[in-house]
């Protein structure tokens, strides 16, 4: 469980083949030096499994459906990536619940310089749609952001100062690909109300 809250920006030091997986050596100058093997870790909102650390460079392993359903597949050696590590019960909570299943990747087709902030635009897959909430939750490369806007098939997302110094949104730029986790919660209750329509 995650909470959306990005702790550092990491960068991939070597991305090794392994068959049809991918073991990525990430450093992380603060996240890496306290991760211990076994634990879980969301790189770009995906939750993975660390295998080893080596000072502050961890690594761990992406298996074909995780390459192929999120950005990691693109992922390579200087590439920055969002680092969280799982939440500790009795933390403070901020953001929202964040799984770290992708449900999607998504295109940023515009980001749109603002006075204070960045408002980016990612398109999704329509069929997606359903559990995309005005004004609520969502999860774009592990960051907990807000759906600020709805077109049809795109939605806009305003990033804060903050997060923009924080997170891999600084660098973010037009047709870059995004991991999107939709709010578990809307999905807990379309689901629900799926079954009371029965």
């Amino acid at each position: 469980m995650f909470t959306g809250l990005v702790e550092e920006v990491g960068r991939v030091v070597r991305r090794v083949p392994s068959g049809r997986s991918v073991v990525f050596h990430i450093r992380g100058a603060k996240v890496g030096r306290s991760l211990r093997k076994g634990e879980s870790i969301a790189v770009n909102g995906v939750c993975l499994t660390v295998l080893g650390r080596r000072k502050n460079v961890f690594s761990v392993q992406a298996v074909e459906e995780t390459l192929r359903k999120t950005n990691l597949g693109f992922v390579g050696p200087g590439s920055r990536v969002n680092l969280e590590r799982s939440l500790l019960a009795g933390s403070r909570f901020g953001g929202h619940f964040v799984l770290g299943h992708v449900d999607a990747t998504g295109r940023v087709v515009r980001v749109e310089r603002r006075l204070s902030s960045r408002f980016v635009w990612i398109k999704y897959p329509a069929r997606m749609r359903k559990y995309l909430v005005p004004v609520g939750s969502i999860a774009v490369d592990g960051v907990s952001l807000t759906v600020a806007a709805v077109k049809g098939s795109i939605f806009g997302i305003s990033i804060i100062p903050h997060t923009l110094q924080v997170t891999t949104f600084r660098d973010m730029k037009t047709d870059d690909r995004v991991n999107i986790e939709f709010d578990v919660l809307g999905k807990y209750a379309l689901q629900e109300r799926r079954k009371g329509g029965r």
